[in-house]
């Protein structure tokens, strides 16, 4: 993979840098700047070398129109806030503002354009519109910087195609991603453990699949514990559950005790009447996760299991962990959470190399308070992240070798 260096002497060049800006708004108001501060270490090395950077994101999905509200207005504001300079917002990605914005840069300025998913072009499934959509915005450049860790994954025209118009290369993220990730993949320090959240199996089959070759533990939690413990035949009440994939948790279940993997599942659930609404009272309660009432909601794991998997996380020498225990926004099934979280900690405290695999796991250690040193790595790409540890080639990392 190229990277910062392959593209020499960037005095005075016009740089164009795709990155992940696809932060949370309320309003206008951004609640978490995680993925902004991880693009500064690029932004500040290209200009120290006098490049002028023109900075491409997108921000929610506009579906190739133009939505104010999804503006990057705010993001050039946080941005500018956090380098301590003015950046001007083109507003437009390869029109007559982009070019005029970009015309008026001097070496070291930093302007950004505006919502690339605001273009059609920009995830067109047809790659020759994609093609000539990616050469307009690589008018405005004389050399490319992929930063956009989030959006790897993905063949688009800010990432992919812009990619064989320009001399291409990693940025400092993106290199940082591709070492953190590799480490936990390629020759990881044993014991490796996995730990996979979040609300459906559906979503992870790739990573069980893959990891039930590589991984020394997998610990279970979130939504789809439900459909692991419906597939061991215990009661899961009205808790999520895939049908569907049954038969297929079956088979991982086999699997990982053909593998000599350990598979580690909740010991105890903390449930309610339902889904917490404006209808629905919360009043948690502890179960035993072998028979959750028929009436009730599996929204975390219980006390036991956060000691269980907190144990289980400090035994290892190398830790993923992608997607919550449990519906953490609601501060009453939380907790799960916050305890896999605080066991990664103590897991890199004892020596061990520890990833935080992006998306809503990043979220929540954020809005949790938890230092970012605490861990080894906090990926800034969920499906991104979650595609690297399946082994799947990533066309936006591809097209940069």
């Amino acid at each position: 993979m190229k990277t910062l260096k392959d593209l020499g002497d960037l005095q005075g060049k016009r740089v164009l840098v795709r990155a992940d800006f696809n932060v949370p708004l309320d309003g206008t108001t951004i609640t978490d700047d995680g993925r902004i501060r991880a693009a500064l270490p690029t932004i500040k090395a290209l200009r120290d070398e006098g490049a002028k950077v023109i900075l491409m994101a997108h921000l929610g999905r506009p579906k190739g129109k133009i939505v104010p509200e999804l503006s990057l207005a705010p993001v050039a504001k946080r941005l500018g806030e956090l380098l301590g300079i003015t950046v001007p917002l083109a507003s437009d990605t390869y029109g007559p503002s982009a070019h005029t914005t970009v015309a008026g840069m001097a070496d070291g300025d930093v302007v950004l354009l505006e919502n690339v998913r605001f273009n059609p072009e920009e995830t067109s499934k047809d790659e020759a519109v994609r093609a000539a959509y990616a050469k307009k915005i690589a008018e405005l450049g004389e050399a490319f910087v992929s930063d956009g860790f989030g959006v790897v994954h993905r063949a688009q025209g800010s990432n992919y195609d812009i990619a064989a118009d320009l001399p291409a290369a990693a940025g400092l993220l993106v290199e940082k991603e591709v070492t953190a990730l590799s480490k936990a993949t390629d020759d990881p320090e044993r014991p490796l453990t996995v730990v996979l959240g979040g609300s459906k199996v559906s979503d992870k089959l790739g990573v069980i699949e893959n990891l039930l070759t590589k991984a020394n533990r997998l610990i279970i939690g979130g939504g789809m514990t439900y459909t692991f413990l419906k597939a061991k035949g215990y009661e899961v009440g009205t808790s999520l559950l895939e049908k569907d994939q049954l038969d297929k948790v079956k088979g991982y279940i086999e699997t990982a005790e053909k593998n000599d993997i350990e598979l580690v599942l909740p010991v105890d659930i903390v449930v309610n009447a339902g889904f917490p609404s404006g209808d629905t009272p919360i009043n948690p309660e502890v179960v035993d996760a072998k028979s959750i009432p028929a009436d009730r909601m599996g929204l975390d794991i219980g006390p036991k299991s956060a000691k269980l998997f907190h144990d289980k996380i400090v035994d290892s020498r190398t830790v993923v962990w992608n997607g919550p225990m449990g519906v953490f926004e609601v501060a009453q099934f939380a907790e799960g959470t916050r305890a896999v979280a605080q066991a990664l900690v103590d897991a890199t405290a004892a020596g061990a190399f520890t990833i935080v695999g992006g998306g809503d796991s990043a979220s929540a250690v954020r809005n949790m308070h938890f230092a970012e040193d605490g861990f080894s790595h906090i990926s800034t790409g969920g499906g991104a992240s979650l595609e690297f540890l399946e082994g799947k080639t990533l066309p936006g990392l591809s097209v940069l070798e």
